[in-house]
């Protein structure tokens, strides 16, 4: 079935609509007709079943069925921090990012980045990379569109780990010396599973590298800000392919594959 995120306004009662890009993909390209079904989400985590009612140019007309949360979003919101990797990595780090249950995505540039940051092209790109969040969120059946920040500096990101209850810096050195993720997430939900009375999502942030990964001195900084360092296994891992380890990682820890959803 197909699904849509649309402006809360879109939804009023019973009604919902359809407009622009969604209303022609849904009547042109999937040849929606009347009395067929579609799912509209609000981007908040609400969703809606609508039957289609009405279809015209640019915009397609439904009845809400029925409302309600929705149920595919990770228990932990984590954020991922990757430095500006070249072509059209990062593309591929959102998309499937998305999939995996990222909430949101937070690009940067350290001292081995070998993009040369450029703010009038990275505007555009930034739309490009907010686009792809959104129809990989649909593909996926999100209850929400995943955030895409803009570019920040190395400064600016350090700066910003005061807003996360974890911050994991993924550093290859740590996964040599036998550091790894688990016993971090595990201490994680732990702590968690003590804190009943808070009802807030909990807030992590992993940080990924670019190619040619963080120097000593980054790593050092990062822990000075208040993140850990963690290794992600023993392999060196492309900077593309970080981030989704973490996140499957995450996912699992935090009941994601069927355990005790840790809240």
């Amino acid at each position: 079935m197909q699904r849509y995120f649309i402006d809360p306004g879109q939804i009023d009662g019973d009604a919902v609509v359809l407009l622009g890009e969604d209303a022609r993909h849904l009547s042109a390209v999937m040849r929606a007709r009347t009395g067929e079904p579609f799912i509209a989400c609000d981007g908040s985590g609400r969703e809606c079943l609508a039957e289609i009612v009405h279809i015209e140019a640019g915009r397609v007309e439904g009845r809400v069925v029925r409302t309600g949360p929705s149920e595919s979003e990770m228990a932990w919101r984590v954020t991922v921090a990757q430095s500006l990797p070249k072509g059209d990595k990062l593309e591929t780090v959102i998309q499937k990012g998305t999939e995996c249950g990222a909430a949101a995505f937070l690009p940067f540039v350290s001292k081995r980045t070998v993009v040369q940051y450029d703010a009038r092209k990275e505007a555009k790109r930034l739309d490009r990379w907010r686009k792809i969040a959104k129809e990989a969120a649909e593909q996926a059946h999100r209850g929400i569109v995943p955030e895409v920040e803009e570019v920040a500096s190395w400064k600016a990101l350090l700066a910003g780990f005061g807003r996360f209850d974890r911050v994991l810096l993924c550093y290859e050195e740590e996964g040599r010396r036998g550091a790894g993720l688990k016993p971090e997430l595990e201490a994680f939900a732990s702590r968690l599973s003590e804190e009943t009375a808070s009802s807030s999502q909990p807030r992590l942030l992993v940080v990924v590298g670019p190619e040619g990964g963080f120097d000593e001195e980054e790593a050092r900084q990062a822990e000075a800000a208040g993140a850990v360092c963690v290794g992600l296994g023993r392999r060196i891992l492309r900077t593309e392919t970080a981030a989704l380890v973490a996140l499957a990682a995450i996912g699992y820890q935090s009941g994601e594959m069927g355990e005790a959803r840790h809240v």
